[in-house]
């Protein structure tokens, strides 16, 4: 199979940014982090991995600051103040970098702390003949091949969630046909033409779609149901899938223990207060707060899904070494 390249803005460079910008500072005191005339044990440079996770890096600054912690947000790349680079990244990050064969973040980094996930929906134009997600799910189930299915650029959350769709309903998945678009305009454009009979996203990204009745939405992929939206989950579907686009803040690799303790603190601080609840409502997130090393099993099972999944998907070739479920090196 000839391998594709993949690309997103790794870990790496995230942190060199992060490094480099001051994009979201904050300071924190011991324990809890720091307030306003508390002294800071360290300086920890928070920044998105890229745009796709500045939305959350911005609301995380935002309830820090309202909740008395001492936090300066930057505007990026006009030099730093020094510190700790803390980089948002998730889900995309990972399995870009499983399918280019480098190193996930798993081993290029700390993980400090899940944050929460893009809540992932599928949905059909308004006018199609699948009723309900039933309908979808037994067309797909019968011929993969010929259902067609959109969303973002291959590899990404979208493609994943219905590469997990089809095993979850016994359907081939490497038959699975699907598209993938740069923009969600063009998404949008493929549903209402009828070049895809289902597409799949942020539920935020189709928000306004599904606003002006242009499409309909089947299901979500969240464990529970959506407030305010009457669609029914992936499991009440019969599929067992809970899936989201997550988001997890990572330190460097070789953060001494102090220094992660430290920022597991102020994370742990803010993603379990209410200020955050609201904002992920807002921000039509759902708040899955994991940290410690409750966090790092979960992230090698998430590795080892993704990974299992590109593979069902033929984007890798799994069956060529089946434990590289963390990281893939460049000699795999």
């Amino acid at each position: 199979m000839r391998r594709r390249r993949f690309f997103t803005l790794g870990l790496g460079a995230a942190a060199c940014v992060a490094a480099s910008a001051a994009g979201c500072g904050a300071e924190q005191a011991p324990g809890a982090g720091a307030r306003p005339g508390g002294a800071a044990a360290g300086r920890f440079v928070v920044a998105p991995a890229g745009r796709r996770w500045g939305r959350m890096c911005g609301a995380f600054v935002r309830v820090a600051r309202e909740s008395g912690f001492q936090v300066a947000e930057g505007t990026g790349g006009t030099g730093g103040t020094g510190g700790t680079a803390i980089t948002f990244t998730g889900l995309p990050a990972l399995a870009v970098a499983q399918l280019n064969g480098t190193r996930t973040p798993l081993e290029t980094a700390t993980p400090l702390s899940r944050l929460a996930a893009e809540i992932e929906v599928v949905v059909v134009a308004a006018g199609s003949r699948f009723k309900d997600f039933d309908d979808l799910g037994a067309r797909l189930r019968a011929d993969p091949a010929a259902t067609l299915l959109a969303g973002g650029p291959q590899g990404e959350p979208g493609h994943l969630l219905f590469g997990l769709i089809a095993k979850g309903l016994g359907a081939d998945t490497r038959k699975v046909d699907y598209t993938g678009y740069a923009t969600g305009d063009e998404v949008v454009a493929a549903l209402l033409s009828g070049r895809a009979a289902a597409a799949a996203g942020s539920l935020a990204d189709w928000r306004p779609a599904i606003a002006y009745g242009r499409v309909r939405p089947l299901a979500v992929s969240t464990a529970g149901r959506v407030e305010g939206l009457d669609v029914p989950t992936l499991l009440e579907c019969g599929v067992r899938v809970d899936f989201g686009d997550w988001c997890a803040a990572f330190g460097p690799q070789g953060m001494s223990r102090e220094n992660r303790e430290t920022a597991v603190a102020l994370f742990d601080a803010v993603a379990s207060s209410r200020r955050w609840e609201a904002a992920c409502r807002a921000g039509g997130w759902e708040p899955i707060p994991l940290s410690g090393d409750d966090l790092r099993r979960w992230l090698t099972s998430e590795a080892q899904r993704t990974y299992a999944v590109l593979g069902d998907l033929g984007l890798i070739d799994a069956a060529k070494n089946t434990t590289c479920w963390v990281g893939c090196g460049n000699g795999h």
